[in-house]
């Protein structure tokens, strides 16, 4: 690929980590965009996959593939409007010295990608506060899922945070309408799953992919309100699981179909809401934020008959 860098480490950089490395020697590269090249492989270290806390070696070589920084400080220095800024401060539901945790609503993407040009990692900007520094991105949730989205405040936080996701210390709940009634009426899906172009598939073949799940209310056999906590954190998990058990996430056009549109004239958005994280583990106390619910999710309850205490 034109453009592509092959880059020995040097013996003053031994034992530091990937992502401080480009902190380093690439600044005006974002934690997004770094953890979006090192998801889809265009980051690699001695020729292998490589994480962000991977510690380098004299002598390692690292590849940099074209990382237009140019045109990134070019966007980031449009201006933000003051409806997004406005935007970005409502959707906060929890801020202290070290996070802030926004409720995103479906239909906003989190990091840019083709044809995506207005996203939270492009907003940041707006919850600087006190700050000096915007917050960073050290998890991500599907553009058409609603709800929960921590943000790290300093660099140390988002290193912290990193962390806790990747092993899994943060707790996190998910809301998901679907068509039918799983049964049982609670239990773990135990699936394997591997990357199929946009979606992922069972396979023997894929990682191993664990979601707990209950039923927490369903109109007769037709509908049913789950509550899904995944144990992996796999790209589409409680949406390929889901649809595995024969309970497809309602609005799921990946997963579900054309037969989205048709469902008691319910809105035309997924059904799949980031509620609930438990970030005890982190504050050595209880410490559990939910996202209140969105307007399509109390519409089609009302328009169900099914009940839902937040």
């Amino acid at each position: 690929m034109s453009g592509v860098e092959i880059v020995k480490v040097k013996s003053i950089d031994d034992g530091m980590r990937l992502n401080r490395w480009f902190l380093k020697y690439y600044p005006a590269l974002t934690l997004g965009r770094l953890q979006k090249l090192l998801r889809t492989k265009q980051i690699k270290v001695n020729g292998q996959r490589a994480e962000a806390g991977l510690k380098l070696g004299t002598g390692d070589e690292v590849r940099v593939p074209p990382l237009n920084l140019e045109a990134a400080e070019e966007q980031r220095g449009r201006r933000l409007s003051p409806r997004d800024a406005e935007m970005m401060v409502r959707m906060v539901v929890y801020k202290d010295d070290h996070i802030i945790v926004l409720n995103k609503p479906s239909g906003l993407a989190v990091q840019g990608g083709t044809n995506t040009s207005r996203h939270i990692d492009g907003m940041l900007e707006a919850l600087q506060f006190e700050m000096e520094e915007n917050p960073r991105l050290v998890h991500r949730i599907d553009k058409d899922t609603s709800g929960l989205l921590v943000l790290a405040r300093t660099r140390k936080d988002a290193e912290l945070l990193t962390q806790a996701f990747r092993e899994r210390d943060l707790h996190k709940t998910y809301l998901a309408l679907v068509r039918g009634c799983p049964k049982p009426m609670s239990g773990q899906i135990k699936a394997r799953l591997e990357k199929c172009g946009e979606k992922s598939v069972i396979s023997d073949e894929g990682k191993t992919a664990l979601t707990d799940y209950r039923v927490l209310d369903h109109a007769g056999e037709k509908y049913a309100l789950v509550e899904a906590c995944p144990q992996t954190g796999r790209t589409h998990q409680i949406r390929a699981h889901l649809e595995s058990i024969g309970c497809p996430i309602i609005g799921d056009d990946k997963y579900f179909g054309g037969e989205r549109c048709k469902l008691n004239n319910l809105a035309d958005k997924l059904f799949l809401h980031a509620y609930k994280i438990d970030l005890s583990g982190l504050y050595n106390k209880k410490m559990v934020i939910t996202a209140p619910l969105p307007e399509h999710f109390r519409q089609a309850f009302e328009q169900l008959g099914i009940e839902f205490k937040e």
